[in-house]
């Protein structure tokens, strides 16, 4: 690795003073350049570049699964304050979380490559620090990326059951029900990537249209049936109950922030599809950011028409399949049919999620073994040239994720973990190589295509860092 990062130093300094770089065998003069950039990080341009902008934008909106990820997590919620704790919340952590992704963008553009978060904190870093500071993001990043994809397929596999407890209250799954019903999860999401790798442009796509389309009809149908009655204005906006949260009100509050903290972290993860965009320079921190405020006004429209047919918060978190999402739009529309057709459109959105996920997963994982990172890096960075996908890696992520599962046979609070591992772990990826480049000084991003303003520079980069 340090031999890669010494190599690029010297190529992104001969490149910046202007020596053209080029490639022989592109079709087009956009991937050509594209390619010419990443070989002056010392890479080869090895996976095709067919992901479009909307396609990266859908894929980061795909992975943050906003009404899924807010409803998967809604017992933290309302554990720890109730409304105040979920709308505010999410409000905190949407403006936290564009000075972020506004902070990753601007260095994905000076360095757009596969390898995202620990590639950067090599190149920002000094000669001395490089090789440390590249490993210690790259692992942690790494880790974050299996384990939000596991609490994504896990809870996508407790929705699936969550829906048997629509027609049967007294259903309460076992431990290998839902460990079964994770890995069938996982493994539809892992033959999507592998055997619909070429159609990925078209699900991502597709993911953006379904979720649009998901938040309206749950909007009007739970606001307009409202079968268990409706919460007052008072209620959804300034409510704040943290009797069962077992915490003071101020930390209380701040425990619950892991809900929206939670659904808001995949946005940085699709800087490992640097390679497969054309002008990834411009298109993914575009795609970064815009992803965030997106996923903010959805979260916005999809939460409050939900806390305002929120049923007793008592019922809701005593429901046995441990998802109670399934549960309230039941008592909304008033009959276990209602609940599961509306229960089925996030299961849709779950299903984006899945594949997506497990997409960044894969391409992070072969990045960083591509630099010899990782033990038997030269099998999990081969590219399969009958699908054109890191096969390796895509096999190597999902048999970790599998086996993570399992910890679900000892202990039930898993999923709880699942959430906290991946979202302190992609947090703080994030966090390492914005917090370089503070210390270093902002000069190393200037000549960036997507940059900051001057005056917002220090702001984002110093709110990235501290939240962090």
């Amino acid at each position: 690795m340090s031999t890669i990062i010494q190599g690029s130093h010297e190529l992104f300094a001969r490149e910046n003073a202007g020596i053209m770089i080029t490639t022989k065998n592109e079709k087009d003069a956009v991937s050509e350049e594209a390619d010419a950039k990443l070989a002056a990080m010392g890479y080869k341009a090895e996976l095709p570049r067919s992901l479009s902008f909307f396609s990266v934008l859908g894929l980061s909106f795909a992975i943050m699964a906003v009404p899924s990820g807010e409803s998967v997590t809604l017992s933290i919620g309302l554990t720890d304050g109730g409304p105040v704790t979920i709308f505010y919340g999410w409000l905190l952590l949407t403006i936290i979380s564009i000075c972020i992704a506004a902070s990753l963008a601007e260095i994905c553009s000076a360095y757009p490559t596969s390898g995202g978060v620990y590639y950067w904190s090599a190149m920002l870093a000094n000669k001395r620090w490089a090789s440390i500071a590249s490993w210690t993001t790259g692992w942690v990043g790494l880790v974050g990326n299996w384990t939000v994809t596991t609490s994504i397929c896990f809870s996508g596999g407790q929705l699936i059951l969550s829906a048997i407890g629509l027609w049967n209250e007294a259903y309460i799954p076992a431990a290998w029900h839902v460990v079964l019903m994770y890995w069938a999860v996982l493994l539809s999401a892992l033959f999507t990537n592998i055997l619909a790798a070429k159609y990925l442009n078209l699900i991502n796509t597709v993911c953006v249209y379904w979720t649009g389309a998901s938040v309206l009809i749950i909007l009007v149908a739970v606001l307009t049936m409202a079968k268990g009655g409706r919460r007052n204005a008072a209620y959804v906006f300034t409510e704040f109950d943290a009797t069962r949260a077992g915490w003071a009100r101020g930390w209380a509050f701040f425990v619950g922030l892991l809900q929206s903290a939670y659904t808001l972290t995949g946005y940085g993860m699709v800087a490992a599809m640097c390679e497969e965009v054309q002008n990834p320079e411009r298109e993914v921190p575009k795609a970064m950011v815009l992803s965030v405020v997106a996923a903010g006004i959805t979260g916005v429209v999809y939460l409050i028409p939900i806390l305002f047919v929120m049923p007793d918060v008592d019922k809701v978190l005593a429901v046995s399949t441990g998802q109670p999402i399934g549960y309230l739009f039941m008592v909304a529309t008033g009959s276990a049919g209602g609940g599961f057709g509306l229960l089925f459109l996030l299961l849709g959105i779950q299903f984006f999620a899945g594949v997506g996920s497990l997409t960044a997963a894969s391409r992070c994982l072969y990045a960083f073994s591509r630099d010899g990172a990782v033990p038997g890096s030269s099998l999990w960075s081969k590219i399969n040239k009958q699908y054109n996908v890191p096969l390796h890696a895509l096999l190597l992520s999902t048999l970790i994720q599998g086996l993570l599962g399992l910890i679900y046979l000892g202990s039930s609070a898993a999923f709880n973990a699942f959430t906290g591992v991946a979202t302190i772990c992609l947090s703080a990826s994030y966090g390492l190589p914005v917090f370089v480049l503070l210390l270093r000084g902002r000069h190393l991003v200037d000549t960036a295509p997507f940059h900051l303003v001057n005056n917002d520079k220090f702001v984002f980069a110093t709110s990235d860092c501290l939240f962090d």
